[in-house]
Parts: structure tokens; C-alpha cells; sequence
């Protein structure tokens, strides 16, 4: 018996053109065009059969942190949960398509900036997921300052009293019309126990919607997610950005894909080359397909 989900994630960038001025009408101008692009690529994964869509890191906007100096202008972009437009948008086009979307925004509440995934299930907000660690710093391709911009996730009230929402109150899972899902934002993949707390509270599927670059994040790219959906028991999706979005900005790799419990990558059967879209075969959680699930035994002496 098989219970097979279609899950999609988007693999594209900012589409929006960026002027040299900064301020609040260019700032809608950027949110309109992404959203408007990402409710495109959604729309095209429905076509395609997908049941839940996972959109890109901070999707509405272009990867503003990437510079050395800060950027006020910026922190304007940021958006509530409750009352922004982009939530509210996506909210109808998943009511319409029947769908479960992860959108990650950028997000302003009353005690702070946050990097938060919106999920959204058929229309209702399940809840969110705030980006736990956050890179200030840089790689071998340049600095990211994104300390500036956002903090690190609350102290685990942000989903106080959701029905839907399981697990540890800092690494919440989210139970959907399509499985339970958790979610683990971009640098937050670095660290083995944030997939640990999600696959202990349930999760069956984890995505982890990234912008990243660099020769050493790309090879470690490769090989994190897997390890993290073998040792788990999980299935693991990675998107990220691909291409470049500012002149003097850095590269982004793309290289989305799915990976199972038992180590193996998914094939995308995407018509769109912005898509990553595979079957999931929940009911191979539990098989033990990396054959090293024995009995725990305790050393005499340890």
C-alpha cells in the first residue's frame, strides 16, 4: 500500500527590477512582481498534480542581507502574518487550488523582525516557523548580514493555541491535509538536531527553503540532506535560489531536489525548469530502509 503525496518546491529568484531608490512604492513594486511570479509557478505545480508547494526563502523579495553595511530601507519590507498582502493572496490561491503552501516571508510582529514560513493549508493558516539561527558573517563568495534584518525565533509562542500544530514549541509540525510537515529555514539545515526535533515530533516531511552560494555550502548541500532524511526516517526537500539578483551580489546554485528515508534523491517530474516536483511515499517512513534500526542496549558500565 502505498500513500503517495506530490510535493513541489520552487527553485527560482527575484523578478522584480530594482531601482537604485529604495522606498515604500518600490518595495510593493518588488512584492507585487514576486508574488504574482510565485502564484504562476504554484498555479503550474497544481496543473501538475502537486498537493503541496514550498516557495523559496524570503520569496517576496530579493536577498537584501548579502551586503557587508546595513540597509534601513529594507526592514520596510517586512510584513505581518495576520494583516500582510502576500499572506492573504497566498491564503486564496491555496483556498482555490486545494493545496497546503509554505511560504516563507519576511515578517514584522509587535516584538520583532522575523524569517518566517507561513503554512498554509486550503486557505487557513496552520501557523509559522521562525529561522532559529541566523547567519551574520559571511562565506568564501562574500558577506550576508542578516542579524540586522531579523532575530532569531521567539521563545516558542508564536503557534499559542493552534490545533494543528504539534511537536516541540520551537520546531512545530504542522499537521496538514497532506501529512505532517515541519520546516527547517536555510541555515538552520547546519544544525542536526533542528531535523531531529521535527522527525521526534511527528514530522514525515521536512522542507528547507534556502538562499545560498558558495563552492563549500554547495558541496555541503549535497550531502546534508540526505544524511538528515536517512538518519530520521524522514523525506527532506531543499530550494533554493538560482541565478543572480544584484549586479555585485552573489551567485545562487539552485540544485533543489527531494530526498527519501533510504538515501536516494527523488526524480523531479517537472514540466517547468522553476519547479522541483516528486512523489513522496509516506508509507516508506517505518520500513526500515537503512537497516541499522536495532534494539538500543545499554553497556554494562556506560
Amino acid at each position: 500500500m502505498s500513500r503517495i503525496v506530490r510535493a513541489a518546491m520552487t527553485e527560482t529568484k527575484n523578478v522584480a527590477e530594482i531601482p537604485e531608490e529604495i522606498d515604500a512604492q518600490a518595495i510593493e513594486s518588488i512584492r507585487q512582481a514576486n508574488v504574482q511570479h510565485n502564484i504562476s509557478l504554484i498555479r503550474k505545480a497544481a496543473e501538475q498534480g502537486a498537493q503541496i508547494v514550498c516557495l523559496g526563502e524570503l520569496f517576496a523579495m530579493p536577498y537584501f542581507a548579502y551586503k557587508s553595511e546595513y540597509d534601513e530601507r529594507w526592514r520596510e519590507a517586512a510584513e505581518s502574518v495576520e494583516t500582510g498582502k502576500t499572506v492573504q493572496e497566498l491564503c486564496a490561491v491555496a483556498r482555490e487550488l486545494s493545496l497546503v503552501v509554505i511560504a516563507p516571508i519576511y515578517e514584522v510582529a509587535e516584538d520583532g523582525h522575523y524569517n518566517t514560513a507561513v503554512v498554509i493549508d486550503q486557505g487557513e493558516v496552520l501557523g509559522k516557523y521562525r529561522k532559529n539561527h541566523i547567519p551574520h558573517g559571511g562565506n568564501e563568495k562574500g558577506p550576508f548580514t542578516e542579524g540586522f534584518y531579523y532575530g532569531r525565533s521567539d521563545n516558542g509562542e508564536m503557534n499559542a493555541g493552534r490545533e494543528k500544530v504539534v511537536g516541540d514549541a520551537m520546531f512545530p509540525v504542522f499537521i496538514t491535509s497532506v501529512g505532517k510537515v515541519g520546516v527547517s529555514i536555510c541555515n538552520d539545515r547546519h544544525f542536526e538536531y533542528e531535523c531531529r526535533m521535527l522527525a521526534n515530533g511527528g514530522a514525515e516531511i521536512v522542507v528547507s527553503p534556502a538562499i545560498t552560494f558558495g563552492e563549500v555550502s554547495e558541496r555541503a548541500w549535497e550531502v546534508e540532506f540526505p544524511a538528515d532524511a536517512l538518519r530520521n526516517d524522514i523525506f527532506v526537500g531543499g530550494s533554493n535560489r538560482k541565478g543572480r539578483e544584484f549586479a555585485d551580489g552573489p551567485e545562487f546554485f539552485g540544485r533543489s531536489y527531494f530526498v527519501g528515508p533510504d538515501c536516494k534523491r527523488l526524480e523531479s517530474v517537472s514540466e517547468s525548469g522553476e519547479l522541483v516536483i516528486a512523489d513522496v511515499d509516506l508509507e516508506l517512513i517505518g520500513q526500515d530502509l537503512a537497516g541499522w534500526r536495532l534494539k538500543e542496549q545499554r553497556m554494562e558500565g556506560y
